[in-house]
């Protein structure tokens, strides 16, 4: 009798793999084609590209919302836009290899502040993880010798927070339980998108969209569009799909390899030199984050609920194509 044949895992993996790398690859992405001047002009271009067709491909189940499940991802979309501002500020002001590191501590800030919501303690493991990568963030953020974090840092440390206040949110806000993913995600990018062209109009607010289309570079456009495609729509089917044939844990363990893209990404394209404290740094990040997301597993993967609805209650929604920078979300994006 002939043994079953092991089943194969790497063409599902293989494309989340894709999605982590470029997800990685985003922070640069987002500096190669952002300023200080156009970060809101280049937030609107960019998704406003994506919207149409997210729009398109989920026509019949946007009309299927109720007016509560709007709300509710109307809320989830202004907390999105705030996540978007600060990675997008922040990697501006601020190395690719740090922003993507430090984003990465969502990971372990995220358990955190769900202790605490909930009271049960977290393991000692996963404490000594978050030790490991609060002191490898020093490190990196002191490559150069010990001064005060960059405002592109800080920034950075913001946006791990605010990502941390989404997915609680999003997991805990009973208006949007059983929704569909893709009309969720519509609506968060749609208000998102929105805010950002309301800021726009304001004075003294940067380029208008269509002054930064303009003066982009041919370089600047593939950027652009990398981000636009590959970091947000690819991104997100390849998550549906991947689900489906996988499982959620394993599909959040290899989206999970993001920040290693994005020091890969940062230290060989982009040229960042972060010394040998940084590296030390970046390491013990990696490590840290890796662990601790290990520690903080559940023993046992929650049932999974109808293929393509937003998870219910005590289900972790890992939905990075949203808050990407240049994504994170919810994956500056």
């Amino acid at each position: 009798m002939r043994a079953a044949a092991p089943h194969r895992t790497w063409p599902t993996d293989l494309p989340v793999l894709v999605v982590a790398a470029a997800w990685g690859s985003s922070y640069l992405a987002a500096k190669g084609v952002t300023t200080a001047q156009t970060v809101l002009a280049v937030l609107v271009l960019r998704f406003s590209l994506v919207l149409p067709v997210l729009v398109l491909a989920g026509r019949r189940r946007l009309r299927a919302l109720d007016a509560r499940q709007v709300r509710g991802a109307g809320v989830l979309g202004l907390v999105l836009a705030g996540i978007f501002l600060l990675e997008t500020y922040g990697v501006v002001h601020t190395s690719a290899t740090n922003a993507g590191l430090i984003i990465s501590l969502t990971m372990i800030i995220t358990p955190v502040a769900e202790s605490r919501l909930t009271g049960v303690p977290l393991p000692r493991p996963f404490l000594c993880a978050a030790g490991l990568s609060v002191a490898g963030i020093v490190l990196l953020t002191q490559g150069a010798g010990f001064t005060a974090p960059s405002l592109g840092d800080l920034l950075m440390l913001a946006a791990a927070a605010a990502r941390t206040v989404h997915v609680l949110a999003m997991s805990r806000m009973r208006s949007v339980q059983g929704a569909d993913a893709l009309s969720l995600t519509t609506v968060q990018l749609g208000t998102a998108t929105a805010v950002f062209a309301v800021l726009c109009a304001a004075p003294g607010t940067g380029r208008t969209p269509w002054e930064a289309a303009a003066v982009l570079g041919t370089g600047q456009w593939l950027w652009l569009l990398h981000l636009s495609l590959s970091c947000t729509l690819f991104a997100f089917f390849v998550q549906m799909w991947a689900v489906r044939r996988s499982s959620p844990s394993r599909v959040s363990l290899l989206l999970g390899t993001e920040p290693v893209w994005a020091a890969v990404a940062g230290i060989a394209l982009a040229g960042d030199r972060p010394g040998w404290t940084g590296l030390l740094g970046a390491l013990l990040v990696l490590a840290g984050t890796a662990w601790g997301r290990r520690a903080a597993a559940p023993p046992a993967p929650a049932p999974a609920g109808p293929a393509g609805q937003a998870p219910g209650p005590g289900r972790v929604a890992r939905e990075h194509p949203l808050p990407s920078p240049g994504a994170a979300p919810p994956p500056p994006a």
